[in-house]
């Protein structure tokens, strides 16, 4: 029995080391430089391939996938996270209408799924669209990409794609994405690592816009709502 134990122990053990050597709290947090399938495709190798496999059956449709946005780093998104804190606060915003309305589309830094390498955001490269491409208009109605949607919606899964963001009412946190999808193979190990991080103390920093205001409810409600509240098919 205490053989059993011993055993039951180490590969409990290993299985933790492995995860840790996997997927550390830098990677995680999208503070180190992971190595890109190509400059014009910033992804981890493996979501890289598969995106490729997956921009070449689209091309047979007409279909030019492209992506927008793919890794970013911790800073980026701090860049990001602060200009609109700043761009809000002059517009009139109180400090919590300020942070939720951030987070309607935009993340922490230190939780944004970027950080990993497996997500993009794509729009169909064969239409011209002056101004901001990634609006929801865009992806429906008479929108110039809703072909690009409709072929993914139908074959994106194929190539272990999933959009993180969807159109289910029940879903809470940030609101609808059509263009966002995360290479579901890797993504989902790492969003099981990542959840187990304490991660206040990595994001909660002087000199990100609004931190005195994240206090310990705020970020439980954003991790339960936000970071967890993706598809079914990512988690």
């Amino acid at each position: 029995m205490l053989f059993r134990i011993i055993l039951s122990s180490l590969a409990f053990n290993l299985v933790i080391a492995q995860e840790k050597i996997q997927y550390n709290v830098m990677e995680l947090l999208g503070k180190a430089n992971p190595e890109f399938y190509n400059e014009k495709i910033p992804m981890i190798k493996e979501a890289g391939e598969a995106f490729v496999n997956m921009q070449k059956e689209a091309l047979k449709e007409g279909i030019k996938i492209k992506i927008v946005s793919g890794f970013r780093s911790f800073n980026r998104q701090k860049q990001i996270w602060n200009r609109k804190f700043r761009i809000n606060k002059m517009n009139g915003l109180s400090p919590q209408q300020n942070l939720l309305k951030i987070i309607e589309y935009s993340t922490l830094p230190g939780t944004s799924r970027h950080h990993w390498g497996t997500d993009i955001d794509i729009i169909d490269g064969n239409k011209t669209v002056s101004g901001d491409v990634l609006l929801e208009k865009n992806f429906h109605g008479d929108g110039p990409y809703v072909k690009l949607r409709k072929w993914m919606d139908i074959n994106a899964k194929r190539f272990g794609f999933y959009r993180p963001y969807n159109n289910n009412p029940k879903r809470k946190g940030f609101k609808y994405e059509p263009w966002h999808y995360s290479y579901a193979p890797i993504a989902i190990p790492m969003l099981k690592a990542y959840v187990k991080l304490k991660f206040k103390d990595q994001i909660v920093q002087k000199d990100l816009e609004g931190y005195q205001y994240l206090n310990q409810n705020f970020l439980a409600k954003y991790k339960r709502e936000h970071i967890l509240g993706i598809s079914n098919n990512l988690k």
